[in-house]
Parts: C-alpha cells; sequence; structure tokens
C-alpha cells in the first residue's frame, strides 16, 4: 500500500539540501560541489563540500569539520581543491574567512592563508602554485603586518560610528568595511606569502559583493585582468573598465574604458590572445542589457568588439570558454527560463547546451559540462553533460524527502496585457485540483523590476507553499520583466505603475473567467519592487477587488527611497530627479496616492534591508494605520531584503497565511 503523500509545508521547504557552487576537476571526472542544510531547531545553517563522479555513482562528503564550507574549486593540477571557511585548526580559531584546501581523495583540510582582514573570492593560478584571490584592505599601508595590527585594533575599537566621505558606502545588508577598498592579492599556497597587487596604486575592485567573475588569471600566469570603476569616486552606477596588471612589472595597462560602456566579467581564452567579458550600452540607455563582447590583445588600436548585439538576450556572468576557444558559454534568461548557452564565435550564433528550468550553476572541463539547476517542481539538481550523450544525475539530496510530498501541477498561460500584448503567466494549483470546484486566488508578484518569475523552485516565495494552503498562485512576468527581449523590459522605463498595472488587472479579469476562480476571494502579494506594486494597486484597483494584499520590502516613497544602497539608480529609471521634476517623481510613487487606499494590508520589512530600507515598510504600515485601514506590521530586526532565518521564515509563513485567511471569506455555502 502506497504511503500517503503530505502537502508541503514551511518545515519541509528547510529540510531540503542546498546545492551551491559547482567545480570540475581538470579532465572533468569529478565535481565538487558545497551543500547547505538548515535545523529549525537550531535555527542556523552549515554546509560542506561533497564530491561527486560525473560517470555516476553516489556521492560523497569530503568536509566533515567546517560549519560553513564554500566556494570550492579545483586547482589545475587536480590533487587538492581550495575553499572558503572559517574554522577552528591546530588550536587557532579563524576571526575572518581564510582559504583552505583539501585532497579530493579526503583527509583533512589544511589552512594555507592567515590573512587578518579575510577572504572574499579567489581563483587559481594555472601552475596551481598561486592563488589570486580579493579582499577589504587599508589602501595606505604596506605589507601584512600592517594590515593584521590594524585589523586588530578596529575589532578591540570601543567606538560603534561609521564615518565616511564616499557616495558608495554600503551594499545589500552591510555596509562597505570603514576606511577599506577591494583590492587583488597572490597567495603562494606553498609559503603562505600574500602579496597585494594594488598595493601603493589607485586602482581597486567595484564596491559590491566581491566576486571571483570580476577578475581572470592569463593562461602563462603572468597578466591579471580585473573590471574596476576609472572613476575618482566610486558607485555602483559608473561604466567599469578592464585592466590588466602585468605581475611582473607591476604596471597596469587599460585594456578596454568607454565612458559610453560598462564592461565586466573577464575571461582569457585558452591560448590567452583574446579575453572574452560582458559589455552594456549603458550611454544608450541604462536598461540595456549586458553583451558577449571579445578583446583581441595582440591588435592595435580599438581592439574590441561585441558579439552578441543581434542576439536579443542579456549574457549572464560567470563567461567560460569552450576547450578549443571557439565558442563561450554562459546563462542567459529566455521566456522564465534560465539556460546554459554556448556562443560560437565565428557565425555569431547562440545555442542551449542545457536547458532550464534554471540553471543556477554551471562548470566546465574538456567536452564535460556539469550543471546546478532547480525548475518549479525540484529544488537543484547536479547533472553531468557529455556530447552525444544524455544528461547524467550525479546525486540524489532531496529525491527522499520530495517522493514524501504531494505538489499540484503547474503551467503557464498568455493573458493580454497592456497595449493589448501577450503577457506570460504561471498558474501553481493546489494539490488534487478539480476545476470544477472553486478556488481562491494569490497573485504573487516578482520584484526587480527587471527579473522574473521563473521556471524555479523558490525558498523564500515557494509557489507550492502557497498553493498547498488551497490558492491558485498566479505569477505574472509583467512588462519590464526580463527574459523576454529588450523592448519588453524597458518598456516601463520612466512610467513606472502604468504598464504593470494594465498587466496585473488583465490578469485578474482573465482569472475571474476561469470556472475554477472565486471572483470573492482574491488576493495579490509581492516583494520589493513586487510590493511596490502591491501598495500601487491598493491605490488605484477597485478596494473590492482584492480582498487583501501582502507587502514584503515594497517600495513606498521615490524621494525616500535615497536612503537606499543604489539610490543614484531611480533618477535614470523614474525619468527625473525628485529636485528637478517632483511632480514627475510623484506621479509614480504610492506614497501620492495614499487617499485612496482602503485596502487590508499585512506589510512585512527587515531593519537590514539597504536596499529597499525600512522606513519604507514603516511608513507605509504607518500610513494605513492613521487613515484607519486595517493593516499589520512583521518587522525583522535581524533580517535584510530577504528572510534567511529558519525560524524567521516560519514566522513569515505563518503571519502571511494568518493574514491571508483573517480576510477570506470562505468558500460560498
Amino acid at each position: 500500500m502506497a504511503k500517503k503523500k503530505n502537502a508541503i509545508t514551511v518545515e519541509d521547504l528547510w529540510k531540503f539540501d542546498r546545492v551551491g557552487a559547482i567545480s570540475l576537476s581538470p579532465e572533468g571526472a569529478q565535481a565538487v560541489c558545497s551543500v547547505g542544510s538548515y535545523s529549525m531547531e537550531e535555527n542556523k545553517g552549515a554546509s560542506a563540500l561533497w564530491l561527486l563522479s560525473t560517470f555516476g555513482g553516489g556521492p560523497r562528503r569530503l568536509t566533515q569539520c567546517g560549519e560553513k564550507d564554500g566556494a570550492p574549486a579545483w586547482s589545475p593540477t587536480g590533487e587538492r581543491i581550495a575553499f572558503l571557511a572559517r574554522r577552528e585548526q591546530q588550536g587557532s580559531k579563524d576571526e575572518s574567512t581564510q582559504l583552505y584546501v583539501i585532497a579530493p581523495d579526503g583527509g583533512e583540510a589544511r589552512r594555507i592563508s592567515d590573512f587578518a582582514p579575510g577572504i572574499e573570492a579567489f581563483k587559481w593560478f594555472p601552475d596551481g602554485k598561486r592563488i589570486a584571490f580579493a579582499a577589504w584592505v587599508w589602501p595606505e599601508l604596506r605589507g601584512t603586518r600592517a594590515q593584521a595590527k590594524r585589523a586588530k585594533e578596529f575589532k578591540e575599537r570601543k567606538e560603534t560610528g561609521y564615518a565616511t566621505g564616499e557616495a558608495q558606502y554600503r551594499y545589500w545588508d552591510h555596509h562597505v568595511p570603514m576606511g577599506r577598498v577591494a583590492h587583488l592579492h597572490v597567495l603562494d599556497v606553498a609559503t603562505g606569502r600574500v602579496t597585494d597587487l594594488f598595493e601603493g596604486t589607485p586602482y581597486e575592485l567595484p564596491r559590491a559583493e566581491l566576486d571571483a567573475a570580476g577578475f581572470d588569471v592569463s593562461p602563462d600566469g603572468l597578466h591579471l585582468a580585473f573590471a574596476f570603476d576609472p572613476n575618482p569616486e566610486q558607485r555602483l552606477d559608473h561604466c567599469k573598465a578592464l585592466g590588466e596588471l602585468n605581475l611582473k612589472t607591476g604596471r597596469v595597462n587599460v585594456l578596454a574604458r568607454d565612458a559610453d560602456w560598462d564592461f565586466d566579467a573577464p575571461r582569457y581564452g585558452p591560448d590567452g590572445s583574446q579575453i572574452a567579458f560582458t559589455a552594456a550600452h549603458q550611454g544608450k540607455r541604462h536598461t540595456m542589457p549586458s553583451q558577449l563582447a571579445l578583446l583581441d590583445r595582440r591588435a592595435r588600436g580599438s581592439r574590441w568588439q561585441v558579439l552578441s548585439a543581434d542576439w536579443d538576450h542579456a549574457v549572464h556572468a560567470p563567461l567560460r570558454w569552450s576547450a578549443d576557444g571557439s565558442a563561450v558559454c554562459f546563462t542567459a534568461e529566455e521566456r522564465a527560463r534560465n539556460h546554459l548557452w554556448r556562443f560560437d564565435l565565428e557565425t555569431r550564433r547562440a545555442s542551449r547546451m542545457v536547458e532550464g528550468g534554471w540553471v543556477q550553476q554551471f562548470d566546465l572541463a574538456g567536452d564535460v559540462a556539469v550543471t546546478v539547476a532547480d525548475a518549479m517542481d525540484h529544488p537543484a539538481r547536479v547533472h553531468a553533460h557529455r556530447p552525444g550523450e544524455p544528461a547524467r544525475r550525479l546525486e540524489r539530496f532531496n529525491d527522499t524527502l520530495l517522493g514524501t510530498l504531494r505538489l499540484g501541477t503547474h503551467e503557464e498561460v498568455n493573458v493580454a496585457g497592456a497595449n493589448g500584448e501577450p503577457v506570460q503567466m504561471w498558474l501553481i494549483h493546489p494539490p488534487g485540483f478539480d476545476p470544477k470546484r472553486k478556488y481562491p486566488v494569490l497573485h504573487v508578484i516578482h520584484g526587480g523590476p527587471h527579473a522574473a518569475s521563473g521556471d524555479t523552485f523558490h525558498y523564500r516565495w515557494n509557489h507550492h507553499v502557497f498553493a498547498a494552503q488551497g490558492y491558485v498562485v498566479a505569477a505574472i512576468n509583467y512588462h519590464g520583466s526580463s527574459g523576454f527581449g529588450y523592448a519588453f523590459l524597458d518598456s516601463i522605463t520612466h512610467r513606472w505603475g502604468e504598464l504593470e498595472l494594465q498587466d496585473l488587472e488583465g490578469a485578474t479579469d482573465w482569472l475571474l473567467k476561469q470556472r475554477w476562480a472565486d471572483r470573492r476571494r482574491v488576493f495579490a502579494s509581492g516583494g520589493s519592487y513586487g510590493g511596490y506594486l502591491v501598495a500601487w494597486l491598493n491605490a488605484h484597483a477597485r478596494p473590492e477587488r482584492y480582498r487583501a494584499y501582502v507587502c514584503h520590502a515594497g517600495c513606498f516613497d521615490w524621494v525616500g527611497m535615497f536612503a537606499e544602497d543604489v539610490y543614484t539608480w531611480f533618477p535614470r529609471e523614474l525619468g527625473a530627479s525628485y529636485w528637478d521634476d517632483m511632480a514627475r517623481v510623484h506621479a509614480q510613487s504610492p506614497h501620492a496616492f495614499v487617499k485612496s487606499m482602503q485596502t487590508p494590508t499585512l506589510v512585512i520589512h527587515g531593519a537590514l534591508d539597504y536596499r529597499v530600507p525600512d522606513a519604507q515598510g514603516l511608513a507605509y504600515y504607518n500610513t494605513l494605520k492613521a487613515k484607519g485601514v486595517d493593516a499589520r506590521l512583521l518587522w525583522f530586526p535581524d533580517e535584510n531584503h530577504w528572510v534567511l532565518k529558519p525560524r524567521n521564515s516560519r514566522q513569515w509563513y505563518g503571519e502571511f497565511f494568518a493574514w491571508l485567511k483573517r480576510h477570506d471569506p470562505g468558500p460560498k455555502r
């Protein structure tokens, strides 16, 4: 007798193993990946490295002693795997993240760095004897001892104030380390000696998350290419240039710099003569997509060219070359899916190597590719891909748990949106969905706005967990969403809210025509820009149309949003700075239309959210309360733009469902 399957819950979400970064051995026979796991009881997570054979067989856990081992990278010579961790080893506990190496056949991991400021991202040199890494350092100091002394002093200080004169001083949920900049370094693996490659120069890496995709080592190990902001004042909206450091002379040669183009993610070709990178024509429009570009190091004069200008897709880093140098591989979205593509340099044509779902991570070695990809109905899985062979599944981390759960079906439909154009929408049905019955409808509106509701298994906003509560979930890819061509993405620029509102209302019209939809029980929720659209609906939709709203980390007042971390982006999107044209800014801001807001709203926000500061949520909630509108606030002192702790996630879902239930009149009897 078959065991009864259960509907998925938030507790189940936190039981899934979460596959992260992956790296292939040089010959492609093995892969190593990080796997995260969480404990609801202990309210924390851990991660370890696992070894997978690309020919099949069971995975093997490689690291045992660390709590958060991550970012694994196989050495070019194949005998070691480097990774980032904070551990206690030989009586010494890491104060900051350090580099470790472990042999693929097991044994104890060995710490190879002792760099006080900590290590953020790294890449091996081709000889396997050195590692290039990025770290935040005090630029006026010389040598690792001085950095260590300053790090100790800074940790022991009694003052808590953050003082700065920089334009870019915080990012996402953390401040740029005070007084520090991001430099590239070289670590000698055998001796542990560290050399700051930017010491005494004006160069630094961009002030965002330090990512190994932002720099690369040449195949001969003599040069290092990197992206940097060439302007005197560092800002995230500046166009980046590409530089190349000669490791013998210490001199930097600027490879590509153009005030109208943003360059990033350099990657040397197999013979070192060419560098692939991404290029976005910001001088034409700030929403222009990243395209594949190529630089010939042997040419004179203007040495770079865009290759994918005629291909209407945005190219995502990282870039990887094919072994023979004839193609560059990367991921790119297409109609709410994220595929792995191969771009042939001679024909300038892109072809799908691996279809999503959503390819989250990938690596290449020889003719082998390995992917980490999820889809709407399953968490991330690891596959190996060889030419002429079917994809080979390399692990079964979540199969047992998934086999106990009963997920509803999902489908994609097109609805008539703004300008009469078709707009894609996902429908996720409750388990056991019967089209002859009536169901409440829940809009789940994605953020961005230039993102998408994709064919992906989302842990923070999981469609199946929503649907398991009895709702038909509708996730629309409104005008402005990514993956549907540039014109569609850019269509909302300088008129936020206009087309998206028509799309959402058109989707609701379509939904209410379905025999299974209960028109008395329609709800809308959204996060970030989706939260903005929820507030926009509250101001512009008929009050009786939606029973209640949930606004998570939503944008409420575009003037107040100047407190966020990428504040210079908004005048470009809105069409004006508020001091130049307040009327234009207010015309796109929900706070200017609060007089018409009547619908009950649950407002959720985190204090560590610097992308949409929590004052936005508090102002929205306070406004509704002052107007006498039924409202509830869920505020987290320890969460950022997302909710990342297991217990907080459980509370989030609990408040979400309780709010909807409170305002749900129930089916007619």
